[in-house]
């Protein structure tokens, strides 16, 4: 048996066909769902991407005990759960270049093999002492990663050389090698469509509109102060990329056509999270609440031992069962400390396989669904205390913890995951999201999470299942303190 997992960076399902949307150029996407079970209430888990991807190794929540950071000592990765007890060869290809900094640099080397492209968003890519040529643009980030991302541009002016293009070359070239082999994981990952939209001309004239305004396809982490014909054409931009996405998906689906790989071969296809491109007049995703344009995700699934196309699953998942899907299939159980159910459990279910789901981000709204309904738990207070990171890897996104925050770090007794290691209780900043208060929503009536609910009871019986959820994933104690809950 084989297994592929493609995965995306910041895909809107809003903006796929299979989800509704009848404008953006996706006919890929629109086969993939053809030939496989499309998920319905797909929700993210932790908090963006690096979080995310602990989840995915660990089948266990990020958020309540750290923020951004690489694995930890003790954490069970599946690639390595698959080669030591499986004997299963795994590969990365990856242009994400969060793998290779700090903060996300014990990933990639829990496959048996990996390879990179490189250039993604402000990747310190290519050496160029030169201020490079920069055109006037909307919202101008500072900064090195806005200096280095117009230098990488100069140097992929073909479409080829983009880092998308060279990393599904390279999970195609994996899976020509290896079609006569048995027993291997490939897991092709790339940034796109994450910010900033950079891709070709012939994408981009998908979708003709007039627009004389500065160059505009990144945006910014804030609240909408653009106009709305820059809010209309970034947008645009952003279904351009989601084009050039959909044109490798494809490459992929035609060589398992070709290659006949259907009868032996899972595809997973899914994404870390969503983005808001001016919807509740916000830009991005980890400054503001996680209304469901980034928090419910498009995901596929074709299990050849199921072999269910074109269906839909309305089973709640999310990202931590990821890890736990590949386990099963490849007949390795699921380690003490997962909390993640395979994905082939909720398309053979008759029955929900969980009550509700987490999700959030470190020191943001602690966030609870059962489907149909979403309450968001804020800070009670502006300062967002008490917090702190629980970790044995103190690294932030691209550098380490600063002396300064080491200097008062306390070791606390271990957690439940930790398999009797303490760990490092360090304090952690707060952020900004006292200020937007609780909110509650009826998916059903409000599908847009437009008129926020002002139900008592409601509110309490979403409040059992968050603490019922947190307690179960032995969140610390200040967590219940910082939101204003009993433990």
């Amino acid at each position: 048996m084989r297994a592929i997992m493609v995965m995306f960076d910041s895909l809107n399902r809003h903006m796929l066909s299979p989800y509704g949307c009848d404008w953006v150029h996706a006919p890929n996407f629109h086969r993939l769902a053809e030939r496989t079970v499309a998920f319905d209430n797909s929700y993210v888990g932790s908090m963006p991407c690096m979080p995310c991807r602990r989840e995915f190794h660990t089948g266990r929540y990020n958020f309540l005990h750290r923020s951004w950071g690489p694995l930890e000592p003790f954490d069970d990765a599946f690639p390595e759960i698959l080669a030591k007890q499986a004997g299963t060869y795994s590969h990365l290809v990856s242009d994400h270049y969060h793998y290779w900094e700090d903060g996300g640099a014990t990933y990639h080397t829990r496959y048996s093999s990996w390879e990179i492209s490189r250039g993604q968003e402000g990747d310190p890519w290519k050496g160029q002492v030169a201020s490079p040529e920069i055109p006037e643009c909307v919202a101008p980030r500072d900064g090195k990663p806005w200096r280095q991302d117009w230098v990488n541009r100069g140097y992929m002016q073909d479409e080829t050389l983009q880092p998308q293009a060279r990393t599904f070359a390279m999970g195609l070239e994996f899976m020509r090698t290896n079609a006569c082999e048995d027993n291997w994981f490939l897991h092709i990952e790339t940034f796109d469509p994450h910010e900033p939209y950079f891709t070709q001309q012939h994408y981009k004239d998908l979708y003709p509109h007039d627009y004389a305004g500065p160059h505009f396809d990144w945006p910014p982490y804030r609240e909408v102060q653009e106009s709305p014909e820059q809010v209309q054409h970034v947008r645009y931009e952003n279904a351009a990329l989601i084009s050039m996405c959909d044109t490798y998906l494809g490459k992929v689906l035609d060589l398992m056509d070709e290659l006949d790989m259907w009868k032996d071969t899972l595809l997973l296809v899914c994404t870390d999270h969503g983005f808001l491109l001016g919807e509740h007049d916000w830009w991005a995703k980890v400054v503001q609440p996680f209304w469901n344009e980034i928090a419910r995700t498009p995901l596929f699934l074709w299990a050849p031992r199921i072999a269910r196309s074109g269906e839909r699953c309305q089973a709640l998942v999310q990202n931590i069962d990821w890890g736990p899907t590949l386990l099963e299939f490849f007949g390795v159980p699921l380690t003490r400390d997962m909390q993640g159910i395979p994905l082939t459990a909720a398309v053979t279910a008759d029955h929900p396989l969980r009550e509700a789901v987490l999700f959030g981000i470190h020191g943001g709204h602690v966030n609870v669904t059962d489907g149909r309904y979403v309450y968001m738990r804020a800070p009670v207070e502006l300062a967002n205390r008490p917090l702190y990171e629980y970790t044995l890897m103190p690294t932030h996104m691209r550098h380490s913890f600063a002396v300064e925050e080491l200097q008062e770090t306390e070791m606390a007794p271990p957690f439940d995951f930790t398999k009797g290691c303490p760990v490092m209780k360090i304090a952690a900043r707060g952020g900004a999201w006292h200020r937007f208060g609780n909110l509650l929503y009826d998916q059903e009536a409000d599908p847009g999470q437009q008129h926020p609910l002002s139900d008592i009871a409601l509110e309490a019986r979403m409040i059992e299942l968050l603490v019922s959820l947190m307690r179960k994933n032995d969140a610390p104690l200040e967590q219940f303190e910082r939101l204003g809950l009993e433990f």
